[in-house]
């Protein structure tokens, strides 16, 4: 009878190493199973970050090109139009020229036949009585030069195409529409302040303790205005950055978002090689154009403004200006004093 019961245990050993194997093997395809499903997750992860990269990138070199290309195309019409017109002013001076040598011919012409003629004449006496009284014509003169000077007209084409092809080399901070620089370049409201003494400002060390760390305002930009590095830097540019919003200037300006009711404040702003207007206005300041300007700082009474030009500078109030001889450089330091009610502006470079 002990045998059955041997047989039966025997068969059971025998029927359970089988089933703890396809256990472990499960366990391991289980395993394998997630951890290709991870996997498989991952890539489809770095698939769709290449993928939305590479749309990115190419709409971003798309834009730059598109502005590069728009930009040289404006380029090629002007410099076309500059050398029209230098042709024309050279070739009129040459026809000018001509005019005096034909003119000069023609005398000589007459004064030629004049001399034939008495040759020619049979009477000694009036030979003679004419011969004397015959004067003949005036020197020639030199040649005047034409104005025509092939590297002159190309002027500062070389670094315009240079500044034009850097298009293609700016930051890509903001994936939106790029930035076309033209005849206005950036303005930039400085970001962390560095206290470094001016050598024509020796004030500038102590202004700095009213330092103010100021940011334009997208919603009031014009829609030519193009902001960048955090709201601190403003282009303007050809095509327009979108609709014009209800609180946004019909003129090329743009506010500040911050505001002052009392106390002292100092900010410091770096102008482009171009005209730009800087200044401080009452809430009140008109979005729309008033004028003939494109901005509207110091045209009224509840602005003032400082116009930096490319000869020189003017100070605007209320619509008039008065002119500031003498001063130069494109980092200005602006100090504002409301207890005194007094707006001073600074140059902080020669």
């Amino acid at each position: 009878m002990s045998q059955p019961i041997l047989a039966l245990s025997r068969c059971l050993s025998h029927g359970w190493a089988p089933q703890a194997q396809l256990r472990a093997s499960l366990e391991v395809t289980q395993q394998q199973a997630t951890q290709a499903k991870c996997q498989l997750l991952q890539l489809q992860k770095q698939s769709s970050q290449i993928q939305s990269s590479a749309c990115t990138l190419a709409s971003s070199v798309s834009g730059k090109f598109s502005s590069l290309l728009q930009a040289l195309e404006m380029q090629h019409i002007a410099a076309l139009r500059s050398i029209e017109a230098a042709k024309t002013q050279a070739l009129a001076q040459a026809q000018d020229e001509e005019q005096r040598l034909q003119g000069h011919l023609e005398v000589l012409a007459r004064h030629g036949c004049r001399i034939q003629e008495l040759l020619e004449q049979g009477d000694a006496q009036t030979f003679l009585q004419e011969s004397q009284l015959l004067q003949p014509p005036g020197p020639l003169g030199p040649l005047t030069p034409l104005q025509w000077d092939e590297d002159q007209q190309l002027g500062d084409l070389k670094e315009l195409l240079r500044r034009l092809c850097g298009l293609l080399l700016e930051n890509r901070e903001h994936p939106g529409p790029p930035a076309k620089p033209v005849n206005l370049g950036p303005v930039e409201a400085p970001g962390p302040l560095a206290r470094i003494p001016s050598t024509i400002c020796p004030l500038r060390r102590k202004l700095q303790q009213n330092y103010r760390n100021l940011t334009f305002d997208p919603v009031s930009a014009n829609r030519h205005f193009y902001l960048s590095h955090q709201d601190q830097q403003v282009k303007h540019c050809y095509q327009s950055q979108g609709p014009a919003g209800p609180g946004s200037f019909e003129l090329w300006q743009v506010q500040c978002v911050q505001s002052f009711q009392a106390g002292r404040h100092y900010w410091e702003v770096h102008a482009s090689d171009h005209s730009v207007t800087l200044g401080v206005s009452y809430p009140q300041l008109p979005r729309c154009r008033l004028g003939p300007h494109t901005d509207n700082i110091g045209r009224g009474p509840c602005s003032w403004g400082l116009c930096v030009q490319e000869d020189g500078l003017q100070a605007w109030h209320n619509g008039e200006a008065q002119r500031l001889p003498g001063v130069s450089g494109r980092l200005l330091g602006m100090d504002l004093d409301m207890a005194s009610g007094c707006l001073t502006f600074y140059s902080l470079e020669p």
